[in-house]
């Protein structure tokens, strides 16, 4: 991006930002703009990667996939065919952003921060990793329950498309094919509708898409559908861990017993989920240990936040299977129901 235009759209974006007030919120926003703006003009287009001679051959490999999985995503899936994940761009760290999110000690519900334009959201992110840790100690002083964690990518619902769009990054362009499908397809759904303050809808919603376009993108792909099958199982039964665990912790929550009783009840619930997990690891996974720093250092704050990306999905799927299957019409649909309030929104999506 030309350094006029950058500046064009820093003076653009001064005024709101100014008007938000603070010190805080000025040098939040601040980074954040610096941050996409950085990663933006990182960016560049994929046939240009592709023309270098010298390319690794295994990134090349993935970028003309990644370029198979982007016309795939508008050609069939309906989901809008723009300038977003056309370009890549190598950030030279592990995670695009690092996320924040937090919950009272005794509860499930996720502490909620809203912004200019996208409205109210459930996390709270950061282009560098210790400015995540120190909201996460402020937090944690503040009697709230935190969890900081990498995020490879986001989505900017679309309002960077004029600037080149949201890219592809050396975070997640390794992933196996259908991991690289599901992310992409995610993040793309996040342009189509978006609902404030309803981090659940919005999340299921891109998991909803992801779900059932790489089951299409698989049908006649043998290969990655083999090898996607064992991964998709084993993370399939995370989950149904992971929710019977918010069941039994919602229930402890929502209780009369007293704070004292709640904690105890807390420690219990976490210790059978670990207890679980080290029992499926054993009995059904030969011992595979590849999410054991992921589920023995999660919390409530981390299981709120995995909730909103899972617990509606079902009810996302069977909206589209009720819209014929037909892309266009769910779209539709979803996009008037994120318009409700958002009581009215959920009763609609669960009948």
């Amino acid at each position: 991006m030309h350094r006029r235009a950058t500046r064009w759209l820093l003076a653009l974006l001064a005024v709101p930002l100014l008007m938000l007030g603070g010190c805080a919120q000025l040098g939040y926003y601040g980074q954040s703009l610096s941050g996409h703006l950085s990663l933006v003009r990182a960016a560049r287009p994929v046939d240009e990667w592709l023309d270098q001679k010298d390319l690794d051959p295994a990134l090349r490999r993935q970028l003309e996939l990644a370029r198979s999985i982007r016309n795939y995503a508008s050609s069939e899936l309906k989901l809008p065919d723009n300038d977003s994940y056309r370009r890549y761009a190598d950030l030279k760290r592990g995670s695009a952003v690092w996320n924040v999110v937090a919950t009272p000690e005794l509860s499930l519900q996720l502490r909620t921060w809203c912004y200019p334009i996208m409205g109210c959201a459930g996390y709270r992110g950061y282009f560098k990793a210790d400015q995540a840790r120190e909201l996460a100690q402020k937090l944690r002083a503040e009697g709230f329950e935190p969890y900081v964690y990498g995020v490879p990518a986001y989505s900017s619902l679309g309002w960077s498309n004029w600037l080149g769009g949201d890219p592809l990054l050396n975070t997640f362009i390794r992933y196996p094919e259908a991991q690289l499908a599901r992310m992409i397809f995610h993040e793309l759904a996040h342009q189509v509708a978006y609902a404030n303050d309803d981090t659940a809808f919005n999340e299921s919603f891109a998991t909803a898409v992801e779900q059932i376009g790489v089951a299409r993108w698989l049908v006649d792909r043998p290969g990655a559908l083999r090898e996607d099958e064992v991964s998709r199982l084993r993370q399939d039964q995370v989950q149904a861990l992971l929710k019977t665990t918010r069941d039994r912790l919602r229930e402890v929550f929502q209780s009369t017993a007293s704070d004292d009783e709640k904690r105890a009840g807390k420690i219990e619930a976490f210790a059978k989920m670990r207890a679980d997990y080290e029992a499926m690891k054993r009995d059904q996974w030969g011992g595979d240990t590849r999410y054991d720093r992921w589920v023995l250092g999660l919390n409530t704050a981390a299981l709120a936040i995995q909730g909103s990306y899972t617990d509606l999905v079902p009810d996302f799927v069977r909206l589209f299977e009720r819209e014929g299957s037909d892309w266009e019409r769910f779209y539709a649909e979803v996009k008037r129901l994120a318009k409700l309030p958002k009581e009215e929104r959920r009763a609609a999506l669960a009948r």
